[in-house]
């Protein structure tokens, strides 16, 4: 999506919605920085309590197993399928994947995908939502900031992306325009699921107060920073294989744990690829998946480049 020619951000206004004084933020952004905060709270206090108590057998499942469903959801059902349609699906599992992305508690599914498509169209260029490239300040300073704004101060700013520029498609899905709207339930979700498997399975408060601790706020505090981290270091540090006209790196460090999203120079290379590890030796568990889905016919028309494409836009 990097075909339209960046203006400047005044100028833009069907892009961006900046909110005017007084006004408040979208309740699903409010709910966004709030949950931003919590995990970080309760990660701490995980720390401490692991080193008193370590972590049970349940609540480590909790963790891992919830983490998988909802990053998956994201990287899977919120990037590669609804933002970039870089293959497709069965509406059913389309739907599904939507709501385990909403999971993650990373925004509204429509919210989330209307910011990647924005930042597809002006990757750090002025309009985009999350470049860590445009701060003003030199040296060291303006690099923190940068970085900074990439990882997640970009939340706290005024403005939210227009759906009805960027999601058009979106919201013309009626299944979609539900599971949006129901983000403060996945949000509930998310975080009472947990504690209730923890208070069934160990009968007692103690377990589920650990289970909501692991398996919700702390689950959620990894999947933050390892999702906000492809935004942050992934456009700042790593290599560029590809000619991809911005600042986008692949970081082998966060491949895995990321899902494959850490390939993340490939992926603007190609931002219609629902393969993002495109070397035999590049692990991408999403990208796996996407292929044995097609394999058992529940994902079609994969757009994957083919080696001349690829050949065609490999860094001297």
């Amino acid at each position: 999506m990097q075909t339209e020619t960046p203006v400047p951000l005044q100028q833009r206004a069907p892009d961006v919605i900046v909110l005017p004084p007084g006004r408040s933020l979208t309740l699903e952004r409010w709910l966004t920085l709030v949950i931003t905060l919590l995990p970080f709270l309760a990660f701490v206090l995980a720390i401490a309590l692991f080193w008193n108590r370590g972590i049970s057998p349940l609540d480590l499942s909790l963790f891992l197993g919830l983490y998988v469903i909802s990053g998956l959801g994201v990287t899977i059902g919120f990037h590669r399928l609804l933002a970039h349609r870089s293959f497709k699906t069965k509406p059913w599992l389309r739907n599904v994947l939507a709501s385990a992305g909403s999971l993650s508690v990373e925004g509204a599914v429509i919210d989330w995908v209307a910011d990647h498509r924005r930042h597809h169209a002006f990757t750090d260029q002025p309009g985009d939502p999350h470049s860590p490239h445009l701060e003003e300040a030199g040296g060291v300073k303006g690099v923190l900031l940068g970085l900074w704004h990439a990882h997640m101060g970009w939340f706290f700013r005024e403005e939210h992306t227009s759906a009805n520029r960027f999601a058009p498609d979106l919201l013309k899905d009626p299944a979609m325009m539900k599971i949006h709207r129901l983000f403060p339930l996945w949000v509930v979700i998310s975080l009472v699921l947990p504690a209730l498997i923890g208070l069934a399975i160990t009968q007692s408060v103690w377990g589920m107060l650990t289970a909501f601790l692991w398996g919700g706020l702390v689950r959620v505090f990894f999947l933050h920073h390892i999702t906000w981290s492809i935004n942050s270091i992934c456009h700042f540090f790593g290599r560029r294989p590809f000619n991809s006209n911005d600042m986008s790196t692949n970081n082998w460090l966060l491949s895995v744990i990321s899902f494959g999203e850490a390939w993340h120079n490939n992926h603007h290379a190609f931002p219609s690829s629902p393969i993002h590890g495109l070397e035999k030796w590049q692990p991408d568990p999403a990208g796996l998946l996407i292929r044995g889905m097609a394999k058992v016919g529940l994902a079609y028309d994969l757009k994957e480049p083919s080696p001349k494409e690829m050949q065609a836009k490999r860094s001297a």
